[in-house]
């Protein structure tokens, strides 16, 4: 899969177990710190009723819908408990020189 590499973030924008939005070209993603300190990157908005996923409590490797409370896999996108039912897209992240990329 050909895309490009976007700097989203520094490194120490965001803890562990939190999240962080970040748009780029008309789209919105959500970028995840695990408790691990790996990073994560999904489509920003929950596909249950289009909110910001970065509003949401990021628990382990799940992060919670702020609205319905609907949950997702970070690491996968994969929707997980209802209302949410349609999985989200997750995109390639990489660290360089303390900076967060991702591939979109």
């Amino acid at each position: 899969m050909t895309g490009e590499w976007v700097a989203a973030c520094a490194v120490d924008a965001i803890a562990r177990e939190e999240a962080l939005r970040f748009d780029y070209g008309g789209r919105t993603f959500v970028i995840v710190r695990s408790p691990e300190g790996t990073f994560h990157a999904i489509d920003g908005n929950c596909s249950h009723e289009k909110v910001h996923l970065a509003g949401g409590i990021v628990d382990g490797h799940i992060i919670e819908c702020p609205k319905h409370f609907g949950t997702f896999d970070y690491r996968t996108g994969e929707a997980c408990a209802l209302p949410v039912c349609i999985d989200l897209r997750s995109y390639d992240v990489k660290v360089e020189n303390n900076s967060v990329f991702i591939k979109i």
